[in-house]
């Protein structure tokens, strides 16, 4: 079933995007208890050529000192933080410069390549928070309510295929081009027929998940020069099965429905806010809700700042 959130300030200036969110996604729980995540954009601060490392580790002597090796083989460790998680695990969080976006992902594999040890995610723009379990366990683990930014997206997931951890809960993530996320409700019926041209482009796919296809497609479309409303527009006629996703850029987000209409989405905006949800009830934590706009079948919304 699963609950999407997404929530745009429309001054770009930092607001409690994470304190929204948690609220949306609490709002959304009866739709997904297994996990949750964030991608909270604009509130990292980093400089242009700094990337943030989530790692999980597993509890095991000397593990954690063979990632941060691997780590400084490639690059100094400019910061860290340990985030306590559950199932004999730690979340490691490191802070690390890279001359191009291009070393990124050749970075990230090298660190996957540990036995126990998976990368979550890196990114520049965003920060990613995702784990198992309830969204306001989730929140006080990782402190979601005092996150900044100027924008966001969140899931709460009800898995329907694909194991349940931390690595597949969403949001999912592209390395084609920086820092573009997708959450996802319902399937995507021909998922490896959108898969295989992607593969062939070069786009690197570390699951089986439908999710993930979605998030390397748009990314695809968006280095080939489309506009975030133009490549969802494409999507909706090139994917098939019953779906609705939001998408985070660091620009913004936007929202896709599938032709029939199958699975569900709405939308309220007024003078500071954008937002889009599964459900109302989520919009309520963030604005009033006189006016809600039900995203009708095939319909796509955006909103860059």
């Amino acid at each position: 079933m699963c609950g999407i959130a997404g929530v745009v300030f429309k001054d770009g200036k930092l607001h409690h995007v994470g304190d929204s969110l948690t609220k949306m996604l609490d709002a959304l729980q009866h739709r997904g208890p297994d996990s949750a995540g964030f991608a909270i954009y604009g509130g990292l601060g980093l400089m242009e050529d700094e990337y943030l490392l989530n790692i999980e580790v597993k509890e095991k002597s000397g593990l954690l000192e063979q990632v941060k090796d691997t780590v400084n083989t490639a690059t100094n460790i400019k910061s860290e933080e340990i985030i306590p998680s559950v199932e004999n695990y730690i979340i490691y969080r490191c802070k690390v410069s890279l001359k191009s976006f291009s070393q990124l992902k050749p970075l990230i594999m090298d660190i996957d390549r540990i036995n126990d040890v998976i990368v979550l995610n890196g990114s520049h723009s965003f920060e990613m928070i995702k784990d198992v379990g309830l969204v306001k366990d989730i929140a006080a683990r990782y402190d979601t309510h005092s996150k900044q930014g100027t924008h966001g997206i969140g899931h709460t997931r009800f898995s329907t295929e694909s194991i349940v951890d931390r690595y597949h809960a969403h949001p999912f993530q592209s390395y084609i081009i920086p820092d573009i996320t997708v959450v996802h409700n319902g399937q995507i019926t021909n998922y490896w027929k959108l898969r295989d041209p992607l593969e062939r482009k070069g786009h690197i796919f570390e699951t089986t998940n439908d999710t993930e296809c979605i998030v390397h497609y748009i990314a695809d479309k968006l280095k080939e020069g489309y506009k975030l409303e133009e490549a969802l527009e494409q999507s909706v006629i090139d994917m098939d099965g019953p779906f609705s996703y939001i998408i985070g850029t660091p620009n913004g987000v936007g929202i896709a429905k599938d032709q029939l209409g199958l699975r569900p989405g709405v939308l309220a905006e007024n003078d500071e806010v954008f937002a889009i949800a599964s459900e109302e009830v989520a919009l309520r934590e963030v604005m009033d809700t006189h006016d809600i706009d039900q995203i009708s079948p095939g319909e796509v919304r955006a909103y860059t700042i």
